[in-house]
């Protein structure tokens, strides 16, 4: 079992940039696949990013390709998300999730553990 916790998220304006991390407990964090996820008021979890388990392959929504970048450091257990060029659309509290078996998954419900999220407003 891994347990995730976020940081890094904050009030920015728009076209500012953004940090994400998410730190993993446990000592089998690269034996996970490892996606974003964020969710806005009133409307459905989304995905945003993925990274494989060690390969360090990338996946991204289209509405972030270009702007967002995932990474992993297995040695210190943590994700990241580095997010610039930001837009208030992409206002929303974003999550961490860790998926334990199979390939790489863009729907939540792949995923078997979750962070508690952090808030990222993008003002404009």
């Amino acid at each position: 079992q891994v347990q995730l916790v976020e940081s890094g998220g904050g009030l920015v304006q728009a076209g500012g940039s953004l940090r994400l991390s998410c730190a993993a407990s446990g000592r089998t964090f690269s034996s996970y696949v490892m996606g974003w996820f964020r969710q806005a008021p009133g409307k459905e979890r989304e995905f945003v990013a993925a990274i494989t388990r060690t390969s360090g392959r990338t996946y991204y929504a289209d509405s972030v390709k270009g702007r967002f970048t995932i990474s992993r450091d297995n040695a210190k257990n943590t994700v990241f998300l580095q997010m610039n060029s930001l837009k208030p659309e992409d206002t929303a509290v974003y999550y961490c999730a860790g998926r334990g078996f199979g390939m790489v998954a863009s729907t939540p419900n792949d995923y078997d553990y979750w962070g508690q999220g952090t808030q990222v407003t993008v003002s404009s």
